[in-house]
């Protein structure tokens, strides 16, 4: 039976509000409700016992804190008292570690968490209802609510019941990902790499304080297969966790957590569902608004983001436009997804090359050393000079090992291309003769074109895929595969998108020794990066992606041009 509060009578009414989900984005959506809207009425309903708690750790930046803060102290209160901050990530692999300062963050255990929200939520007037499972339905049909908030994560029954009239998609990885703690104590995010008879592992891992840390292990799909990791029979109920793989993995790693236990809680394999949806909002058969925060409308993977902090940050939102828009809910609703919307979209595609790194990452692990592995893995989102901004002695280093490799900086080192000799790897890219495409570098142009309108000894042009996922079809492969086969002595990638683009490249690369340069255009790279063409340029190269980067149609663009120091 719904508790509720009587039948709102005008538009001057306190405003009554149902959360559903007791999540950290249901209750600081109470929390910042009722401090927006001191009048208002909040009932949070939670499936689940107020004990119940699946999960580790939650992550959140500095610049996070700082927003939520300004609505709450509850955050900072409770990772003050029992969570862990570093500002160093560490990525481990081949027996070197490469790290980067600059990266502010924090970490709570999930149970801390939720308790801290229970409490605050409890304390400013909400009323808590545990083992409530309920529907729109239900609280629509009663007239006794105004606004009903779906904040019931990336399996919300909330949003299911209007999916069709929502525009909600759903993008699924390949690679499979797994939740366990450790009783380890890590400094900070770390990331470790370990190789089995059956394949590679990854590791994220961070502390979390209450004596352990989240360890988040990755694996491409037919490495689980072969490691046998496959048995465990997922139809069963939340809270079951997979042993067999707890055992195997605490063996793999045995040595880098120095013999500590993995501790299960609700642990079991997974791909990454990154969900988009088109409209936030919608209304019930009654008629009640009904509107979508957090997982439960969007998700971006945990190795950019964490879906916690998005949700508080949407929470805090939509208390701020109901409080600007008092008695006119439509209004609120609207603004809040339009202030929300661009933000939560930048998260999305910052992380889309972030999740087709994990895809790929026993192929980087393999194909390059350790110090560009970990180059490759810092500038998987960001570009060098955002980094350098962080941390200018980390791009130094970095610098510094591909000097001792090329005797020169990354875009000023010679490339050879067949006969040809080009003095930089910032080249321009033209049209030439006969649909050919010039490659030059102020003195000497390069040809290339289609591979089937070239000799055995020229450079091919492939034209990269248009569609953005994290992975390379299998059409798309073997076009590449096709195309190597005829061993140009390069590639030239253009078209498609930019990750497309690099994918292409890298397989050209990694897969076929092939030196591979990426076309470029200069208003494109502002438009998706907000930096120059050198930055994306030396990022690039840099990292292994590419042996250059050609710009395509900008006479205007210097071919040597100062880089970063």
């Amino acid at each position: 039976m719904l508790e509720t509060t009587a039948q709102r009578t005008d538009s001057t009414s306190p405003l009554r509000v149902a959360c559903v989900g007791g999540g950290p984005g249901g209750l600081f959506a109470a929390i910042a409700l009722a401090h927006a809207l001191p009048d208002a009425t909040i009932d949070v309903y939670e499936r689940n016992r107020a004990d119940d708690v699946f999960g580790f750790g939650v992550v959140f930046s500095d610049a996070t804190l700082d927003a939520i803060d300004r609505v709450d102290p509850v955050l900072r209160d409770a990772l003050a008292a029992d969570g862990r901050r570093w500002d160093r990530i560490a990525v481990h692999s081949n027996g070197e570690v490469v790290s980067a300062g600059g990266n502010g963050m924090s970490a709570i255990h999930r149970r801390v968490l939720l308790e801290a929200l229970h409490e605050r939520a409890s304390e400013l007037g909400a009323r808590l209802h545990f083992e409530s499972p309920v529907t729109v339905d239900e609280l629509d049909a009663g007239g006794s609510f105004d606004l009903i908030v779906g904040a019931d994560g990336a399996n919300s029954i909330v949003r299911e019941r209007f999916v069709d009239r929502l525009g909600h998609t759903v993008d699924e990885a390949s690679v499979k990902f797994i939740w366990f703690g450790t009783t380890y104590d890590f400094d900070g995010l770390t990331f470790l790499h370990e190789r089995s008879e059956h394949g590679n592992f990854a590791v994220h891992a961070y502390p979390i304080g209450s004596g352990l840390s989240t360890f988040i292990v990755e694996t491409d799909e037919d490495t689980w297969r072969r490691a046998g990791l496959d048995e465990f029979d997922t139809a069963q109920l939340p809270g079951a966790s997979d042993l067999k793989t707890q055992r195997y993995l605490e063996k793999l790693f045995a040595d880098r957590i120095d013999g500590h236990p993995l501790v299960a809680n609700n642990s079991r394999w997974a791909n990454f569902r990154t969900r988009r949806t088109e409209h936030w909002s919608t209304r019930a058969a009654a008629g009640t608004p009904v509107v979508l925060l957090g997982d439960a409308v969007h998700t971006a993977h945990f190795s950019v983001g964490s879906g916690t902090k998005m949700a508080m940050e949407d929470a805090a939102a939509l208390a701020a436009a109901l409080a600007a828009h008092p008695g006119e809910l439509d209004t609120a609703l609207d603004r809040f997804e339009a202030a929300r919307r661009p933000r939560v979209t930048r998260i999305q595609d910052s992380a889309l090359p972030s999740l087709s790194w994990w895809d790929h990452f026993s192929d980087y692990q393999r194909a390059l050393e350790p110090w560009q592995f970990g180059a490759h893995f810092f500038t998987r989102a960001i570009s060098a000079e955002k980094i350098r901004v962080r941390d200018p002695e980390f791009v130094g280093r970095l610098r510094r090992r591909w000097l001792e490799r090329h005797g020169n900086d990354p875009l000023r080192t010679p490339l050879r291309i067949g006969d040809h000799q080009l003095s930089s790897r910032l080249l321009t890219a033209a049209d030439g003769p006969n649909g050919t495409l010039l490659l030059g570098d102020g003195s000497t142009s390069v040809p290339a074109g289609p591979d089937d309108a070239l000799s055995h000894s020229a450079v091919a042009v492939l034209i990269a895929p248009t569609h953005d996922s994290t992975s390379l079809t299998v059409e798309d492969r073997d076009r590449i595969d096709h195309l190597c086969a005829a061993r140009p002595h390069a590639v030239a990638v253009r078209g498609g998108t930019a990750l497309t683009r690099v994918l292409c490249a890298e397989r050209i690369r990694f897969r076929h020794g092939i030196p591979a340069v990426l076309v470029e255009s200069l208003e494109a790279v502002r438009a998706r990066r907000s930096v120059d063409m050198n930055d994306n340029a030396y990022t690039l190269v840099l990292s292994g992606r590419a042996d250059a980067v050609a710009v395509e149609d900008d006479p205007s663009t210097p071919t040597a041009t100062e880089v970063l120091r």
